[in-house]
């Protein structure tokens, strides 16, 4: 029996104590036009199994991480998951209080997830590589 990607049950999650803290103050505090998308991301929050934030395994997404994902259409993007006053879209720096962003936190390097834009159209992607800022910086240094 074939289901709607949106009523697909979602992958397992983990977030650091340490994000969960932090996230849930942002999303209770979001402004009334953001309420929505906050949330989803406090559902998201709510069914993550949460760890010491330094016990959070390093292919897993988390405030900070340099993700690359597949979309539905097999296009990959490379995007880092950050705080709303950090997004910058054209550096690739995208808010955890978007969809998309949502829908990242909390996924392992392999698994994917259908999502919904701000239109109601529903989307699926796949975390394909994770690196934490720390991996993203030795990399740099070698180079």
């Amino acid at each position: 029996m074939n289901q709607i990607n949106s009523k697909r049950r979602k992958p397992p999650i983990i977030i650091g104590d340490h994000d969960l803290e932090r996230l849930t103050r942002l999303a209770s505090a979001a402004p009334v036009s953001a309420s929505a998308i906050a949330d989803e991301l406090l559902a998201e929050l709510d069914r993550a199994r949460t760890r010491a934030q330094h016990a959070v395994p390093g292919n897993v997404v988390r405030m900070g991480s340099l993700v690359t994902f597949r979309t539905g259409d097999g296009t990959e993007k490379t995007v880092q998951l950050v705080y709303p006053n950090e997004a910058d879209i054209e550096h690739g720096r995208v808010s955890v209080l978007t969809p998309i962003g949502t829908a990242l936190i909390g996924l392992a390097e392999g698994q994917s997830i259908g999502w919904q834009d701000r239109f109601g159209k529903s989307h699926e992607l796949a975390v394909m590589t994770v690196r934490q800022p720390q991996d993203a910086d030795a990399v740099a240094e070698q180079a």
